[in-house]
């Protein structure tokens, strides 16, 4: 492993340890710096899907007595009961698990192969709108009333499992569209961000296999990079997670979404100008 490489690795997993748990994209800014560092765009998406189980392992780490409680639930699941006490959280993740699976693997080939298409100024800048896009919904979300709800329901789960799926496309904010999806269905913003959180864990892992098992190993970096990488977004997710959902309800996402978008676009376009 050469000293850049060392380098950027280190620089990619701080990036995605810190924006994992902002309502913008994680992949789409990850996507954006290894583009940036000359990386091939479609590489630059895979490298960015495989990178979240560093920051998958944070969350599990971070919400294990809600995993814990989730898996004693298990033995004891039945149908009726589907959506009562303990058993609520464990159905929540599994039927919006399903969702997320069934709506993203058809768009991850469909996204991978687009990226393989786009310059890297057109790539950098239609991750641009598709951030501003995100900020959209962001700002949408927050005019909502609130009768906050306390456990997830079976229409929750297909509607947020739906939208992680679409997050998958490069740009688009699993945090921020599953967390603004139960905003709309009247979550207040810590159980928002807790529910989106819980259910980064089997979509990360799903998205690391998708990754893997697409490209035949690790996509583009020797293993030495990719473990660097992985150490780091763990370790900064770890820290970082806590004082955001510290402080969710008083920051305006939706404009850091609409500023890192828009800086997206001019740079995109000016990538492509000079290109």
């Amino acid at each position: 492993m050469t000293r850049a490489e060392f380098v950027v690795a280190i620089l990619a997993g701080i990036v995605q340890g810190i924006v994992e748990w902002l309502p913008v994209s994680s992949q789409g800014n990850l996507a954006l710096f290894l583009t940036a560092v000359g990386t091939d765009p479609a590489v630059a998406v895979q490298l960015a899907l495989f990178l979240q189980v560093g920051t998958t392992l944070s969350a599990a780490v971070y919400f294990r007595d809600d995993i814990t409680a989730a898996l004693r639930a298990v033995p004891g699941w039945r149908p009726a009961s589907a959506y009562t006490g303990e058993n609520a959280i464990a159905s929540y993740v599994v039927v919006a698990s399903t969702m997320t699976g069934l709506v993203g693997i058809p768009l991850y080939v469909y996204a991978v192969d687009l990226a393989g298409r786009l310059t890297g100024g057109v790539f950098i800048a239609a991750i641009g709108v598709l951030l501003v896009l995100t900020g959209v919904l962001q700002l949408a979300s927050e005019s909502v009333s609130t009768a906050f709800r306390e456990a997830p329901t079976l229409l929750d789960s297909v509607l947020v499992g739906a939208v992680q799926g679409v997050a998958i496309l490069p740009g688009i904010s699993r945090s921020g569209v599953t967390t603004s999806a139960l905003l709309f269905r009247s979550y207040d913003p810590p159980a928002a961000f807790r529910l989106s959180f819980l259910l980064s864990i089997p979509a990360s892992l799903g998205a690391a296999a998708l990754t893997i098992a697409g490209a035949g190993g690790l996509p583009g970096i020797e293993p030495a990079p990719a473990t660097v990488a992985l150490g780091c977004s763990a370790i900064v997710g770890y820290l970082t997670i806590d004082a955001l959902m510290r402080v969710v309800d008083r920051v305006p996402f939706w404009a850091v979404c609409f500023g890192l978008g828009g800086l997206a676009i001019v740079g995109g376009g000016i990538v492509s100008v000079v290109v």
